[in-house]
C-alpha cells in the first residue's frame, strides 16, 4: 500500500475546502434549526387558541 505524498499547496488547499464544507454544513444545520423551531411555536400557539376557544365560551 503506498501511501501519497502532499505538498504543501495541496495542504493548504485541503484545508480551505474543508473551512468552506465546514461552514456550510453549520450553515444548513441554522437553518433547518430555525425552521423547526419557528413551525414548533406556530403549532404551540396554534394549541394554546385551539384549548382556549371552548374555556371562552363557557
Amino acid at each position: 500500500m503506498k501511501r501519497k505524498v502532499t505538498t504543501d499547496a495541496e495542504r493548504e488547499a485541503e484545508k480551505a475546502f474543508k473551512k468552506v464544507e465546514t461552514k456550510t454544513a453549520t450553515s444548513e444545520h441554522e437553518k433547518a434549526k430555525k425552521s423547526f423551531d419557528e413551525n414548533r411555536e406556530r403549532l404551540k400557539a396554534e394549541r394554546i387558541a385551539r384549548e382556549a376557544g371552548p374555556k371562552a365560551k363557557k
